[in-house]
């Protein structure tokens, strides 16, 4: 079985010590590429320069995840299109808005996810998308650009059914992550996923968080690895009343087409 990780950080400093074994043990799990996350202007030069040592292994994606926006300058648009020109930089983002903890402006947020949908448009490289509480906003900015944006994904989606629709109606992939095995808070995704079109479908660990709370052997420090990406396979396919493989297949072949790799 193949499945690819579409959303892991893994420069975050949880993994300083033991990087290469966390790819290593993914890959012999079958997860494989894995697309490493940049959320901020750093973490994707980062990012870029780690993955470029592990060609058709590793990806990454470039951009400002709304917490970080505060800290964007007038040159981070432009050295994030130079990271563009790398093979191994696949996408835009993590960029959109996050009104639930407001560690930037709202207006500053609003300002470089434009500019970051902007790049998307200009690169030709999809939009790795993050929101949480600003889905009025988030939805306006990206419909305004809707018939330009070469393709998107919402990352690891946790919302409502009528935010589902409204994303699926603009066209966005839905990416799905351990939430979905969370009995406190990820209830109302089991039947939310039946309405995403497979086609539509790709998931993610968004490690090292969102560890699976219903593991069977929960990792003694509680940090979530790719490896455990099967698992989160596993719970939506029985959701989905889908056979795994069939499952895995279709996201694999979505991902890979999604990404351009």
């Amino acid at each position: 079985m193949k499945i690819i990780d579409i959303g892991i950080n893994l420069m975050h400093r949880s993994f300083n010590e033991d990087r290469e074994r966390v790819v290593q043990s993914a890959i012999e799990a079958g997860v494989s590429p894995l697309i490493i996350t940049g959320t901020s202007e750093r973490s994707s030069v980062y990012a870029a320069k780690y993955a470029s040592q592990y060609p058709g292994k590793l990806y990454s994606t470039a951009g400002v995840h709304p917490h970080d926006a505060k800290s964007c300058t007038s040159e981070t648009i432009k050295n994030l299109e130079k990271l563009t020109k790398q093979d191994c930089v696949v996408a835009i983002g993590e960029c959109g808005l996050d009104y639930n903890r407001d560690f930037s402006p709202r207006d500053v947020q609003r300002q470089y996810f434009e500019a970051q949908i902007e790049l998307a448009c200009k690169t030709g490289l999809p939009l790795f998308l993050h929101e949480r509480d600003a889905f009025e906003d988030f939805y306006k900015i990206l419909e305004k650009y809707r018939s330009d944006i070469p393709n998107m994904v919402v990352h690891c989606f946790t919302g409502r059914k009528e935010e589902l629709l409204a994303y699926l109606e603009l066209g966005c992939y839905i990416g799905i992550t351990g939430w979905i095995c969370d009995e406190r808070r990820g209830k109302h995704l089991i039947d939310l996923v039946k309405l995403i079109p497979q086609d539509k479908l790709m998931i993610e660990t968004d490690a090292p968080f969102l560890t699976p709370r219903n593991l069977a052997e929960k990792p003694k420090n509680g940090r979530n690895e790719p490896k455990f990406l099967e698992h989160i396979l596993d719970e939506l396919a029985y959701h989905l009343d889908e056979d795994v493989q069939d499952l895995a297949d279709k996201t694999y072949r979505n991902t890979k087409s999604f990404f351009n790799i």
